[in-house]
């Protein structure tokens, strides 16, 4: 893998990130974005903190900078809040990838995992966390999507279901 590839990638990560928000998550009612969901860890608003959270310290770390502390769910009382902070940390991470050189990929993050494995791994959690979230919208009524990084890469629109 080199940088462009890990860019592509993440541009995946960033555009379902980005529909999951528009398509769905937005149209939940403030009660039902703070609704407690009996799996994973909670609310459809305390998956989004935890995601972008886990997104911020990891790239953090990549990025050489203090480390933010794991974020309580209760500081973002509702969904604009939440969306103003994950904005600001795709932000960031998308600053981090402009400037990500193929000879970085290979370097040691921590002892026995190098930088791309890292990043390997920031995608993989997103997808898992995406995956819960579009179930709790599915109990919850929301529209939802499937998203497959296959429709991504072929340009192929997605298809917003209530069903």
């Amino acid at each position: 893998m080199d940088a462009n590839t890990f860019r592509h990638l993440y541009e995946y990560h960033f555009t379902r990130n980005r529909e999951l928000w528009q398509h769905c998550i937005m149209t939940l009612t403030p009660d039902q974005f703070l609704q407690e969901i009996d799996y994973s860890i909670g609310s459809i608003r305390n998956q989004c903190v935890h995601l972008q959270n886990i997104d911020e310290r990891w790239f953090s770390g990549l990025r050489g900078l203090e480390l933010p502390d794991f974020a309580d769910p209760q500081q973002y009382p509702d969904a604009a809040s939440v969306r103003a902070k994950w904005d600001a940390v795709e932000t960031g991470m998308r600053e981090y990838l402009a400037d990500l050189k193929d000879s970085a990929l290979g370097e040691d993050f921590m002892p026995g995992l190098k930088v791309w494995q890292i990043l390997f791994h920031v995608l993989n959690h997103g997808t898992d966390h995406r995956a819960q979230m579009l179930n709790g919208l599915h109990s919850l009524g929301a529209p939802t999507f499937a998203q497959d990084y296959f429709f991504f890469a072929n340009d192929m629109p997605i298809k917003v279901s209530n069903q």
